[in-house]
């Protein structure tokens, strides 16, 4: 083989094993409390495991172990970073800012993500991919028994804002702690909903009679012409206290519902546990402000309690928010 020919073929096999290498090493980082063990994905524009826009991308949980049981995973069957939903862990989406207003090739804003550009479409598509036009700057730091994240983002059409997030493992108990601050540094007001999706993948149990989500009050469905979205269909089974399932998932199934009641106007009744009897594994999850809204939804390999609320913030105004996940054991049924 010619020496030319030689080094061009080095050249490629170099660039193909390189690129191979982004995908299957993004940055990472793992923090322990000696109770807890977690792993995380980091936020990054050229490597990260995550870089589509419709989550937050801080905070990625790939793994968190406690007592021999795994509360996250995979679970989805097609991995790329721009899908949508190829991401773990207990992440969040915020609703956009400045989507109605902006011209078709103009920008708005997804926090935790940056400026996209908007396109011709009849509405926002969560499940879209928009190009990035303004990704902010990340800064991230790294301890023993957190991850600090924080990301800035200027001036994009009159949006702006400082949000950090700090994920935390506390001294001697099983709790993960989200931390989140937001401060508005621009100079249009913001008026977000937040969610978190919590992809929980309990010992990879797959979605059935062995998973439970129970509330401290009672819950139903809102079966209203308001509140159509229901697709339980027997399949999902809504109780008293309690979210179950009457069956295995079969592949393609899903239920879905926004019109889960039941909870006050308090941040108190921000609570609810998800189990799986059959390891006798669970967690508790908890937050601080009041509850918009809930939304339920699950596949064949995830079950998903996502709460909403609702945060609106002037010029210069900064929030506070905090979510807690209190892990914990019990003896299988």
């Amino acid at each position: 083989m010619p020496r030319s020919y030689f080094i061009v073929a080095l050249s490629i096999v170099i660039v193909l094993i390189t690129g191979f290498s982004r995908v299957a090493n993004p940055p990472q980082a793992e923090i322990s409390n000696g109770i807890i063990t977690a792993k995380l994905y980091l936020p990054d524009h050229e490597n990260g495991y995550y870089r589509a826009t419709r989550f937050d991308w801080s905070g990625v949980i790939s793994s968190l172990a406690y007592k021999g049981h795994q509360y996250f995973g995979q679970w989805y069957d097609n991995y790329d970073p721009l899908i949508n939903d190829a991401i773990m862990g207990p992440v969040e989406d915020f609703s956009p800012l400045g989507y109605e207003e902006a011209k078709v090739g103009g920008v708005f804003v997804k926090i935790g993500v940056g400026a996209l550009e908007k396109i011709k479409e009849e509405k926002y598509r969560f499940s879209h991919t928009y190009n990035l036009v303004n990704g902010g700057e990340w800064k991230v730091k790294t301890y023993q028994k957190r991850v600090e994240f924080r990301h800035e983002l200027i001036d994009a059409d009159g949006y702006g804002y400082l949000y950090t997030k700090v994920v935390e493992l506390v001294d001697d108990k099983p709790i993960l702690v989200l931390k989140h601050t937001l401060e508005n540094i621009g100079i249009q007001p913001i008026k977000t909903s937040v969610y978190n999706h919590n992809f929980f993948v309990i010992d990879q149990e797959m979605t059935g009679p062995n998973i439970k989500t129970t509330f401290p009050y009672k819950v139903y469905l809102d079966n209203s012409e308001e509140k159509k979205k229901v697709n339980f269909n027997g399949l999902g089974m809504v109780s008293d206290h309690t979210i179950s399932f009457s069956r295995y998932f079969e592949k393609g199934e899903n239920v879905y519902t926004d019109a889960l009641m039941g909870f006050r106007d308090l941040p108190e009744d921000y609570q609810f546990s998800v189990m799986n009897t059959k390891t006798g594994a669970g967690v508790k999850v908890t937050g601080d402000k009041a509850l918009e809204k809930i939304v339920y939804w699950a596949n064949p390999r995830t079950y998903c309690a996502e709460p909403y609320i609702r945060l609106e913030l002037d010029p210069g105004e900064t929030i506070n928010w905090k979510n807690e996940y209190d892990f914990f054991t019990f003896e299988k049924e």
